[in-house]
């Protein structure tokens, strides 16, 4: 079963095409459950997200697409919210979705995966980066708030790597905290279009998610129509390598399981 949970729309203003030129790609890549999940509005960095008056219509898109292509496609409808408590708004939080992606995209309010603002990497620790990276996932696993974790190990956008520890030790507290909370942690294909080209998590990670079962889903995380299932069969190859023999859904914030 191919799925597909993490794509995004126009409305973040960094992605391009129409919801429906997405459908039709998801349907020619053969995928079985596409989900948007498009950045939160929030009062943080406008720039790169919907405003909360599109959120309405951000749902509508949504809807429209799940009635024309519903012979084909089954279509799940998310957002991706940035892990930033100051930020939250319930509006988002208790929005009648399927499921709630949580990331991490800011550090001390710094976009760290944003090429723009890779300038500031130069002033920074980078071990104290990543620990303070994890102990956000580990924050925000233990809010109860949302059902998939971003890109884990977003961190090594760049390949900026810790120095004193490895990151399989920096994780795993947090990775403690996923398991309990019953999330599902995305096996993302974005990281290959990116400088460390691999996937998030790295395949390291990914034997820690099995081998203390941690279930998995896939994503593109697709900001065009034809980013739609890029790298999937890649990613879906080294989990079932790994021994993964099913993939998380989500509908109505509720765990599916289903064979890969």
């Amino acid at each position: 079963m191919r799925v597909d949970l993490h794509n995004h729309t126009y409305l973040c203003n960094h992605a391009e095409g129409k919801p429906f030129e997405y459908i039709e790609e998801a349907i020619r890549k053969g995928i079985s459950f596409y989900g948007f999940s498009d950045h939160n509005p929030m009062a943080f960095d406008p720039k790169y997200r919907m405003r909360f008056d599109q959120l309405d219509l951000y749902f509508q898109m949504i809807d429209e697409v799940q009635e024309k292509y519903r012979d084909s496609i089954t279509i799940l409808k998310g957002l991706e919210v940035d892990y930033l408590p100051k930020y939250h708004d319930k509006i988002v939080l208790n929005s009648d979705v399927d499921y709630l992606i949580g990331s991490i995209h800011f550090l001390k309010e710094w976009g760290f995966d944003n090429p723009e603002f890779i300038g500031r990497y130069k002033t920074e620790n980078i071990d104290d980066l990543w620990k303070l990276y994890f102990q956000e996932i580990k924050n925000l696993a233990d809010s109860g708030l949302f059902q998939i974790v971003g890109h884990i190990d977003l961190m090594k956008v760049f390949k900026f790597m810790p120095k004193e520890n490895s990151v399989e030790e920096l994780i795993e507290p947090a990775l403690k905290s996923i398991k309990k909370s019953g999330m599902a942690v995305e096996i993302n294909g974005a990281g290959y279009r990116k400088p460390v080209a691999e996937p998030y998590p790295s395949i390291s990670i990914m034997k820690m998610l099995y081998d203390i079962k941690i279930p998995i889903t896939f994503s593109s995380d697709a900001h065009s129509p034809s980013q739609v299932g890029t790298y999937l069969d890649r990613v879906e190859t080294k989990a079932k390598k790994i021994g993964f023999k099913e993939v998380a859904i989500f509908r109505d914030k509720k765990i599916e399981m289903l064979k890969i």
